[in-house]
């Protein structure tokens, strides 16, 4: 049986909402209006203008000496093209929320062979169990894939000593969805073997959705061409090679948003990547001592989020009503739980982007006023 959604008309006026969801998030007045120049060609002298700054103000920003790749598309994207790029059999994924699974269920689907390595919801991915699965399997693993901040759990998974760890194993790649944290969190790229990093522009980045954010060493490319077969819209040596002898995208961008990409980057630029991150580490501080005093937080302690509050609803409140009369009252909007396991066991609190103490305090007053805390 067939369905189909009914035609809801898309009004002229909705009321204003601060976000505080795990994405998208709020994004600064003038870096919306950057969108509304007149359009111009993506062959054109000023789109190589326009993607060459985005590129290497980028590798500026992250401090890497890495190639930046930035397409039109999810941040998603790369789950599935790194799968294509890098593994020919096997990858070994750690699970500790949905979108971990959904990276291994992602690659099942790309017909590759996956072992999960499953920790429960709310725990963290230990850099000495994949160390024990890649010493003790008797496969050999293309890539690790993990997880930087997995947002349905609010759990930040130790990266850096993870790539340490695949670092010890040189012919397996270490891949890192960073999608919700990016750009909010530090990470030294190169010094920790990430291979394949990536974001969404929405998300930490504070800019319009639509745009899909990669870092690829060297030797991920370098892998890339010893296959017979790689993804094609984002395949390292397409995107990489169209970019050096371009300046360009191969495919038409979505130029308002890279537009709108511009104008923010030189924010983040002013900012710095340490001092972005310093002002999400307050902000996730602040969250977590509220939530002790009134709930308590979900992740296992030492590994929460520094962009994703998840927050236990040991309070017992009615988390979808908490919701909904503080987006009524204040136009104010944060998260529920994710899925059916978490929907009111937790609630979740995006303080990434351009949030600052004073905007997550707005939102922690509302709640204890509608919930009576």
């Amino acid at each position: 049986m067939a369905f189909v959604t009914e035609k809801r008309e898309y009004k002229d006026e909705y009321p204003d909402k601060t976000l505080y969801i795990p994405g998208p998030t709020e994004v600064r007045e003038d870096v919306v209006e950057a969108m509304c120049e007149p359009m111009f060609g993506h062959r054109m002298d000023r789109m190589t203008d326009l993607y060459t700054t985005i590129v290497e103000d980028t590798k500026e920003f992250l401090g890497t000496e890495n190639e930046v790749v930035i397409l039109t598309g999810s941040g998603t994207e790369f789950w599935e093209a790194s799968t294509l790029n890098l593994v020919d059999e096997n990858i070994l994924v750690p699970t500790c929320g949905s979108f971990s699974e959904r990276h291994a269920n992602v690659a099942e689907r790309l017909g590759k062979n996956v072992d999960r390595l499953e920790y429960e919801w709310g725990r963290a991915i230990k850099p000495e169990d994949i160390r024990e699965e890649l010493e003790t399997s008797d496969k050999h693993y293309d890539v690790v894939a993990t997880v930087m901040n997995e947002s349905s759990t609010g759990v930040r998974n130790p990266i850096e000593e993870i790539g340490d760890v695949v670092a010890e194993y040189p012919d397996t790649y270490f891949v890192v969805d960073a999608v919700s944290a990016l750009g909010g969190d530090y990470v030294d790229i190169d010094e920790h073997n990430i291979d394949v990093i990536f974001a969404s522009s929405q998300k930490a980045f504070a800019m319009p959705p639509g745009l899909a954010i990669c870092v690829v060493s060297d030797e991920a490319y370098e892998r890339e061409l010893q296959k017979e077969s790689a993804s094609w819209y984002g395949g390292f040596q397409r995107t990489i090679d169209y970019y050096d002898r371009k300046g360009q995208t191969h495919s038409t961008p979505a130029i308002p948003i890279m537009l709108a990409y511009h104008k923010q980057m030189k924010y983040m630029l002013e900012e710095g990547h340490e001092g972005r991150s310093e002002r999400h580490r307050e902000m996730a501080e602040y969250v977590r001592e509220w939530a002790d005093e009134h709930f308590d937080m979900f992740p296992e302690e030492g590994y929460e989020s520094q962009t994703v509050a998840c927050i236990e609803n040991t309070q017992g409140i009615d988390v979808a009503e908490t919701i909904e009369t503080v987006d009524e009252e204040y136009g104010m909007v944060f998260s529920n739980g994710y899925g059916s396991q978490l929907g009111e066991k937790t609630f979740r609190i995006g303080h990434m982007g351009e949030h600052d103490l004073e905007s997550i305090k707005e939102l922690t007053d509302a709640i204890e006023d509608v919930a009576g805390l």
